[in-house]
């Protein structure tokens, strides 16, 4: 089983203006989804900038364990050659999916309407998360689950023998579940049908179209329609995985709130479901422009310019933009601990039941820093202390979420004492190039001796 066996403290501290441009890696999201459809696609899908952190390599393994032959060329360059809908072999061990919610549900979808059964399991973090949201639905296939109590791993699906289409209303925003369903669907005769009222990101949708699938998605009373015609043959696709604006946010925000900066983030994915941080801050004020704008792969893409703004202010941000920047909202509070005034966040219960419960988290870690923050089951507001009104100082926990980590790190780059985290081994699931990308920027931080 996976674990961060050894924790890595680190300290964050101001070290004068951020500049430079910040390359940062591939998009997570499409990466798991580029390794799972060319899995699925009969031939060899062609990989470019795939994101090579630890989550993403865990859903390569697990691709590998359920018969597709995955080759890594090097420098992000990837080979998946697929095995065809419905073609995945029974693994011989246990799928350990590390610290990844969206591999683990993702790959549940994929399999679950296949004849096969397999084991599931992952790290501290994983293991204590909800995995019902997706085996529910899964079940209305003829999908059986069975796990440790609230639905958590490890945990062993028996795919159906005779999988049955289903029409499913997603009872909360997350794109997780919605593509779990539609994954399965894959396997399922006859159309598979998902409804979310609201929108969440739809990478899924993109993906499934371009590997050559029969979807449609209609904007009804109802909410968003999406209707998979199952069992195609999907056709193997070269991909170029756009950069991923989750991990954007943090040398973004880090400019924002570091006096003097200047950073531009290259290549950036805008897709409207995904971008919702970025138009969050232009409200606050922030000194963000998008430069050359273009499309890539069928994505939104551009790139992104960020200078300090020390005249940034706290707003409402709208509950219906949750779905699009759900990942954000961490290093959104930082940001808003050095606007002026109240930043109230809304419609975000999702954030309970991330890595971490990510409100508590970041609500403990900014109150340690001198932050006053206020909270509810699904809503939670941070009191800014204007641009230079944040004290630091405090040491912070990371309770093994990357995001929480990597938050704490920029706030650290503002404030005026360091910052510290007790661990920031998770921030290589997802942004293995962290540390040093911000430290080519001109931040500082250091590994603390344990």
């Amino acid at each position: 089983m996976s674990t961060h066996a050894t924790p890595m403290p680190m300290t964050s501290r101001r070290a004068g203006p951020l500049t430079g441009v910040a390359e940062v890696p591939g998009d997570k999201s499409i990466s798991h989804r580029s390794l799972l459809l060319g899995a699925l696609a009969i031939g060899e899908t062609k990989i470019s900038g795939l994101l090579e952190g630890e989550d993403v390599l865990d859903t390569a393994k697990a691709m590998r364990a359920f018969g597709a032959e995955v080759i890594d060329h090097g420098k992000g360059n990837w080979s998946v050659f697929g095995v065809g809908v419905g073609g995945f072999q029974e693994p011989d061990n246990v799928i350990d999916c590390g610290n990844s919610g969206t591999g683990v549900r993702l790959i549940m979808g994929v399999m679950s309407t296949m004849p096969i059964t397999a084991t599931f399991t992952g790290d501290a973090s994983l293991n204590k998360r909800p995995m019902a949201r997706v085996t529910d639905p899964l079940a209305l296939f003829g999908t059986q689950a069975v796990g440790r109590s609230g639905g958590r791993l490890p945990m062993t699906l028996v795919g159906t023998q005779e999988p049955v289409p289903v029409r499913y209303n997603v009872p909360v925003p997350s794109a997780q579940v919605k593509s779990a369903v539609l994954f399965a669907g894959l396997n399922a005769p006859g159309k598979t049908v998902v409804i979310e009222k609201e929108a969440t990101r739809d990478h899924s949708e993109r993906m499934l179209a371009g590997f050559g699938a029969e979807i449609t998605v209609e904007d009804t009373d109802e909410g968003r329609v999406i209707t998979l015609t199952g069992q195609p043959e999907l056709q193997p696709q070269t991909i170029a995985v756009p950069r991923d604006p989750s991990s954007a946010a943090f040398p973004v925000c880090a400019a924002l709130v570091t006096p003097g900066s200047d950073v531009l983030v290259p290549g950036i994915g805008l897709n409207p479901t995904r971008a919702g941080l970025f138009t969050t801050l232009r409200e606050m004020g922030a000194d963000l422009t998008y430069e050359n704008e273009r499309e890539e792969g069928g994505e939104p893409v551009a790139d992104l310019r960020a200078k300090y703004s020390p005249n940034m202010t706290g707003i409402e941000v709208p509950p219906a933009r949750a779905a699009s920047m759900i990942d954000e909202y961490p290093v959104l509070s930082v940001v808003a601990a050095f606007a002026t005034g109240k930043t109230m966040m809304a419609g975000v219960k999702e954030l309970r039941v991330k890595e971490s419960d990510r409100i508590d988290a970041m609500a403990r870690g900014l109150r340690a820093n001198g932050i006053s923050v206020d909270e509810g089951d699904d809503w939670w507001s941070v009191e800014g202390c204007g641009p230079d009104g944040v004290t630091g100082g405090g040491t912070c926990e990371s309770f093994l979420d990357h995001r929480i980590a990597m938050s704490f790190m920029v706030m650290g780059m503002g404030s005026q004492k360091p910052v510290s985290i007790d661990d920031g081994s998770p921030i290589a699931t997802s942004f293995p190039i962290f540390e040093s990308l911000m430290g080519n920027l001109g931040a500082h931080i250091l590994r603390e001796n344990v």
